[in-house]
């Protein structure tokens, strides 16, 4: 059901050329590549695999992704962790700061529920809140989180890490269980010099690490270059998207998310006008100056989005040109982001619908 919550989406069989749009559609034999071909990658380099879920926030395609081989999945946020716990996953990794009276005491309850779960700390401020509220309770397993080169959270220095290491390990309620990292691309090497510096600080101190765990679909390919690293997250990769495409990591054929869109208008010969806004395309531009690829037309580009609107300048198209009514599909730029504004996600095969699947964890962003 979508947000009216009275039409039915789509039913198996169906033909997704009949479906309303927007529409983000999934194709099920590329969904099935992208999730073999980097398993195998990772079993053929010894490293376990842990899905970030944030992309799809489906439970059956988390499903998918362990029954492929992955240990355990990643998720970014509390309320997004209760829905996967629910449907029966236990080895669950939050990898995100959690502060506050609410997000703990809805941690608490969480970690009671199920074997598995661990989170992450960058600061004293976090590493003594979680153990004041876990002193308690059954402990709570935790990760330092470094900066590599990223650029986000985490601490600076690998001195800095063994020390936040060393007040999880000694924090009533605790359990040191490792170090984190999300890296900008192509930084394997700076990666791997951090890790193993910090790796022998800890060692020093007798503090035993067991995960070390990297990160990111850009860095996806060159993980077995960290090799102080146990495990690798990644998340954008089941589906793919138009960053991918150009970081080189996939083709566009790779691709299994298109958004479906129909040309509601055709104000003047050089501009067509979309039924998929920010609201189905999202305003992300991730360094494009545009909004997405138009499958079938290269050179059409999207040069704009209100909410419910899309402008495509066609005037680069030298062959013909979407008409009136015609449903066309784009690739959009960012597809995590996708997923988070639709209720619901339909699959298909060969352009005939196989399954429709709820977005469980849609909208779950603490």
């Amino acid at each position: 059901m979508e947000n009216n919550r009275f039409a039915v989406v789509a039913q198996p069989g169906d033909s997704v050329t009949d479906l309303s749009t927007p529409r983000p559609i999934i194709d099920e034999d590329r969904l099935a590549r992208n999730i073999a071909r980097t398993q195998a990658y990772m079993n053929d380099h010894g490293l376990n695999f842990r899905p970030h879920i944030k992309t799809h926030k489906i439970p059956a395609l988390a499903a998918e992704q362990v029954a492929a081989g992955a240990k355990g999945i990643n998720c970014q946020k509390i309320t997004e962790a209760e829905v996967f716990a629910a449907a029966g996953f236990e080895d669950i990794l939050i990898t995100f700061n959690i502060l506050g009276p609410e997000k703990l005491e809805r941690l608490t309850a969480l970690n009671d529920r199920i074997s598995g779960l661990k989170v992450v700390a960058d600061s004293a401020t976090t590493v003594d809140g979680l153990s004041a509220k876990f002193s308690s309770r059954k402990p709570l397993a935790v990760l330092v989180e470094c900066d590599t080169g990223g650029g986000r959270c985490g601490v600076q220095t690998p001195e800095d890490a063994a020390a936040l290491a060393k007040r999880i390990h000694d924090a009533p309620g605790l359990i040191f269980a490792g170090l984190l990292n999300y890296p900008k691309p192509g930084a394997a090497e700076a990666v791997q010099t951090f890790l193993a510096a910090a790796l022998s600080l800890l060692q020093a101190q007798g503090i035993e690490c067991p995960i070390v765990s990297n990160g990111g679909t850009p860095s996806l390919f060159e993980a077995h270059l960290v090799t102080a690293a146990t495990e690798h997250r990644a998340g954008t990769y089941i589906y793919n998207d138009r960053s991918m495409v150009r970081a080189g990591h996939c083709a566009e054929d790779d691709c299994a998310m298109h958004v479906l869109a129909t040309v509601v208008s055709r104000p003047t010969a050089d501009r067509a006008v979309i039924d998929a806004g920010s609201k189905a395309l999202t305003s992300d531009l991730l360094g494009f100056a545009d909004f997405g690829t138009v499958v079938g037309y290269p050179e059409a580009v999207i040069t704009g989005l209100s909410e419910e609107h899309g402008v495509i300048d066609l005037s680069r198209c030298t062959g013909r040109r979407p008409e009136i009514g015609e449903k066309i599909r784009i690739i959009p730029n960012h597809t995590c982001v996708v997923s988070n504004l639709f209720d619901t996600m339909v699959f298909h095969r060969d352009g005939v619908v196989t399954r429709v699947e709820d977005v469980a964890a849609r909208g779950l962003v603490w």
